[in-house]
């Protein structure tokens, strides 16, 4: 009979033949028990009833699986295996009542399942369709779990439902428009999922409604404009959406809403002047949206509104001063739009104002007198960004229960009051950005409760009050940038809470306190930019929580101390431009949260060893110091290693291929030192590297190719050194590449066709090399370069009129020391920004191009030692003479000048046209001098003749003759070649001066 009752508890409503076949089963297991009891083989009797009891049950569930769909604990039976996979929901169990069940809640009658809260149990599978069969579910809540999918649309038919809580899922999809058919649902809570597409208008529907969330979800569209059916909803959360367009005017239909949230979408448009009509408002918050206009007066009609935030949209205007209706208001921002206008909020109204925020706006004037009354409860007052000027404002000293005060960053001046002790009760004063002036008050030091207290940026002067001292509360302390002066008191060490201390740019004077040590919360010490001096105390080493030291930029000297090794929280250290000296200490290596190290600009000497091997390292400047010997392997354990700076020190030995590990390294300056040897093919590996600086070394060997395969290569530096070869062609696969200098080795061959690849360069600089061939055309390609040298070379050919198109030449174009021919290509005027042209020592000819002179940018140019000739342009007198020296046929200021023939432009002869001029002078000088010598001869065969005939008149006839003849009462004319006597001439001299005559007609007409 044991098995029949036990076999009768099954139900078989709805599958008659599987209940008959369970039957079956039972009555067979248990005729084959009793067969096996008859034969006294009792222990195999035991082991029957165990396993026919096992499977008794199992087919009991079995049955109330299959068997009785009217229930509801079929259906959850069938939800769990959806809801939870893991087996979260252990005592969902048919063996146990379905009121005991976790999570949910019965009729009176246990009959039906009212409620369902499965909320925060860890639920990752999804949300089962199946729900829609409990119909009496009154609350559904499956809150802050793990679940995905979507909503399933049948969730609409549980039409007794008045709680949907879904919200803190991972749920996706569209919320379904079947939730409009709930019309009973009060509580509507979905956000905080991952739910797209609109808010579908049928939800409005719902009337009942008083609560509906669909925050932090990805929902599109607008507010639809029926929103405003929902009479009795009381909290509207739509926030953190991409939400946009217009919040409709209608609603102000939800007249009894409390909480309106809305923030961080993109609403645009003016906000509604009908959110005046919610008089049971209590929440309003639009902020981080794009709305725009004026704040509505009707706003100040809220008279329930406790909190209102409207920041970060692009509101402008004045603050409406029926605001200052709003009695119950404890919270108002207004930050972070474009307000104008003065302050006209008055705490004698806002009585029950605590935060007050009007950060980043346009707002001027001074602060109202009676923004604080004695009763005032503002507690928090912040004010900065903005244009308020004025000395500080006393009447905050009326605001007692202030707790946080920021009136940074506008442009308020004068002292700092010392009743400014008034404010007991502030935490963090914020002045900083300002142009307050005078000294820091000693009532600072009654600011018990100080925290924070922001200085930095005004134009503070004195030193620093020894009753600070006393602010045993103070945590951070900022007072960079100002005048200060004098010593860091001793007495600042008391304040046991310090944190951090920033007192960058300021005249600080003696040493750093002995005491510091004392500070054993300090996180952060900055005293960079001042005239600090002395060693570091060794008594910092005892601020154990440091992170962060800078002491860079002041004079201090002496030695590391020791106890650096107990900063075991340090990342920080930056002790550059002072005057460290001695070696390191060795113990600086137990440093392993070390990130950042500067010790650049020291006296620093011995190995570097210390500082190396930390793989939390990552930039590592150790310039301008006296370290000596190799690198030491054990920086290859850096592995984050991104910056290493090591120039202008006495470093030797060579570069290891162990450098291939750094595959972080970005930036590698080891120049000014004492390297040799050729770069190791393994700095191939550090494909990352931007910046390589090895100049002013013993570097030898040819430059590799492989640099080539540096794709992020940004600068290259290898000038000075003892490279030759060629300039490898695969330079031009570095695409990044801004500065290109190899000054100063002994390369040769051509510059590579390549190097037009290079679009982004800034900087060439090839010379002072053995470099040969013709400036490559391609260089045109290289439109950013504003700086090239190529001096000092053995470059042939012509300057390519390409050059002409690199328009931001700016610092220098230096050709010089070369062997380039031909013409000054005129293209070169269009370099309207070059500063520096320089041309010398080469074999150029023609003339000076005229659009040279357009470069008004120059203020250096050397065009001497070439072959150029003609006239200088104007523009070019104001450069030095020796500028154009070694040509010797330039002319023009500041040369001599050119000369001029007959008004026309200046011209020079070539050489055979010289030659012909002197031809034909020569000539013409001849026949004349020839033609005059036989004038002359015959001249004196004339006076011969006269004389003979006179001689036989007698003496006194002759001595009057001759006296005719000297002294001349007649005279003689040379007319057309011949001698005419005066009109009383002598018949004796006919006939010499016809022969003459007639000889001299033979004579003419032989020249013709």
């Amino acid at each position: 009979m044991k098995w029949v009752q036990h076999s009768a508890h099954f139900k078989h409503t709805s599958n008659s033949l599987t209940l008959r076949l369970l039957n079956l089963y039972l009555l067979v297991m248990r005729d084959c028990c009793e067969k096996s009891n008859t034969k006294g083989d009792r222990p195999h009797s035991i082991i029957t009833d165990r396993a026919f009891y096992w499977k008794t049950e199992t087919a009991n569930e079995m049955l109330i699986t299959l068997g009785d769909n009217s229930t509801d604990s079929y259906w959850l039976l069938r939800i769990k295996s959806e809801l939870d996979p893991v087996g979260v929901l252990e005592n969902w169990s048919p063996r146990a009542n379905i009121c005991t069940w976790n999570g949910l809640t019965c009729s009176d009658d246990q009959t039906h399942v009212l409620g369902l809260n499965l909320s925060g149990l860890r639920l990752s599978g999804s949300i089962s369709p199946e729900f829609s069969h409990l119909t009496s579910l009154q609350t559904l809540d499956l809150s802050m779990n793990s679940l995905t999918g979507s909503i399933p649309p049948e969730v609409g038919q549980l039409q007794s439902l008045r709680e949907l809580l879904l919200y803190s899922n991972s749920l996706s999809g569209k919320i379904p428009a079947e939730i409009g058919l709930l019309k009973r649902l009060q509580v509507l809570r979905i956000g905080d999922n991952m739910l797209t597409g609109q808010v579908a208008p049928t939800i409005c529907n719902l009337t009942e409604l008083r609560v509906l969330g669909f925050a932090y979800c990805q929902l599109n569209g607008s507010i639809p404009v029926e929103i405003g059916n929902l009479k009795l909803l009381k909290s509207l959360d739509l926030q953190n959406n991409s939400l946009g367009g217009l919040i409709p005017q209608e609603i102000s239909g939800c007249a009894e809403l409390q909480n309106f949230a809305a923030s961080n979408n993109m609403l645009e448009g003016k906000i509604p002047t009908s959110l005046g009509k919610l008089e049971q408002l209590q929440i309003l918050n639009l902020a981080n949206n794009s709305l725009s206009g004026s704040i509505p007066m009707e706003l100040g009609h809220l008279s329930n509104l406790k909190y209102l935030n409207l920041l970060g949209n692009r509101l402008n205007g004045q603050i409406p001063s029926e605001l200052n209706q709003l009695s119950q208001l404890e919270s108002l921002d207004l930050s972070r739009n474009n307000l104008t206008g003065t302050i006209t909020l008055l705490n004698t109204q806002l009585k029950n104002l605590e935060v007050l925020v009007l950060t980043d706006n346009f707002l001027t004037g001074s602060i109202p007198s009676n923004l604080c009354v004695h009763s005032s409860n503002l507690q928090q007052l912040f004010l900065a960004q903005n244009e308020l000027s004025g000395k500080f404002p006393m009447e905050l000293l009326n605001c007692s229960s202030l707790q946080e005060l920021d009136l940074s960053n506008n442009n308020f001046e004068g002292e700092l009051p010392p009743s400014l002790d008034k404010l007991e009760n502030l935490t963090d004063l914020l002045l900083n950005n300002n142009s307050f002036s005078g000294t820091l008050p000693p009532e600072i030091g009654n600011l018990s409760n100080l925290e924070t207290f922001y200085l930095f940026d005004n134009m503070i002067a004195g030193s620093i009050p020894v009753e600070i001292g006393k602010l045993e509360r103070l945590s951070v302390l900022y007072l960079y940038d100002n005048q200060m002066s004098g010593s860091i008191p001793r007495e600042l060490t008391n304040c046991s809470s310090l944190t951090e201390i920033d007192f960058f740019g300021n005249h600080f004077t003696g040493s750093i306190p002995a005491t510091i040590g004392k500070l054993t919360n300090l996180a952060f010490l900055q005293l960079r930019q001042n005239d600090l001096s002395g060693p570091i105390p060794p008594s910092l080493g005892y601020c154990k929580k440091l992170q962060r030291l800078v002491l860079a930029d002041n004079k201090l000297s002496g030695s590391l101390p020791p106890t650096f090794r107990f900063l075991s929280e340090l990342f920080l250290v930056t002790l550059y431009n002072n005057s460290f000296k001695g070696p390191l200490p060795e113990s600086l290596s137990l440093l392993k949260n070390l990130r950042i190290i500067n010790f650049s600009h020291n006296r620093f000497s011995g190995s570097i060893s210390p500082l190396c091997g930390s793989n939390s390292l990552k930039v590592l400047d150790l310039t301008n110091n006296s370290f000596t010997g190799p690198i030491p392997s054990r920086l290859v354990l850096s592995k984050n290693l991104i910056r290493l700076r090591l120039a202008h020190n006495h470093l030797s030995g060579n570069i290891s291929s162990e450098f291939g590990q750094l595959t972080e390294l970005n930036f590698l300056d080891l120049s000014f030192n004492n390297f040799t040897g050729e770069l190791a093919p393994e700095l191939s590996n550090c494909k990352k590297i931007g910046h390589l600086l090895l100049s002013y070394n013993q570097f030898s060997g040819t430059i590799p190719p492989w640099l080539g395969t540096l794709q992020e290569l940004g600068e290259l530096d290898l000038s000075s050194n003892n490279f030759h070869g060629t300039v490898p062609a695969e330079i031009g696969n570095c695409l990044r590449l801004l500065k290109l200098s190899l000054p100063c080795n002994k390369l040769s061959g051509d510059i590579p066709l390549e190097i037009g690849n290079l679009t982004s360069l800034n900087v060439l600089n090839l010379q002072r090399n053995n470099l040969s061939g013709s400036i490559p055309s391609t260089i045109q390609q290289c439109k950013l370069l504003y700086e090239l040298r190529l001096s000092e070379n053995f470059l042939t050919g012509s300057i390519p009129s390409e050059i002409g198109t690199l328009s931001e030449l700016q610092v220098i174009l230096d050709l010089s020391k070369n062997h380039l021919t031909s013409e000054i290509p005129s293209s070169l005027g269009n370099l309207v920004k070059l500063e520096r042209l320089n041309l010398s020592f080469n074999q150029l000819q023609g003339e000076v191009p005229s659009s040279l002179g357009k470069l008004t940018s120059l203020h250096m140019l050397n065009l001497s030692n070439n072959h150029l000739h003609g006239e200088l342009p104007s523009t070019f007198s104001g450069f030095p003479l020796n500028s154009f020296l070694g040509n010797d046929k330039l002319c023009g200021p500041p040369l001599e000048s050119c000369l001029e023939s007959l008004g026309q432009e200046k011209k020079y002869l070539s050489n055979t046209e010289v030659a012909g001029i002197i031809v034909a002078i020569v000539f013409t000088s001849t026949v004349i001098c020839l033609i005059l010598l036989y004038i002359m001869i015959r001249m004196w065969c004339n006076w011969r003749e006269v004389m003979v005939s006179s001689s036989d008149t007698g003496g006194d006839e002759h001595k009057r003759e001759e006296e005719k003849w000297v002294y001349g009462d007649e005279y003689w004319r040379v007319n057309s070649m011949a001698l005419v006597p005066s009109k009383d001439k002598r018949n004796s001299a006919t006939t010499c001066i016809f022969n003459l005559k007639m000889e001299t007609e033979t004579m003419e007409n032989s020249l013709v």
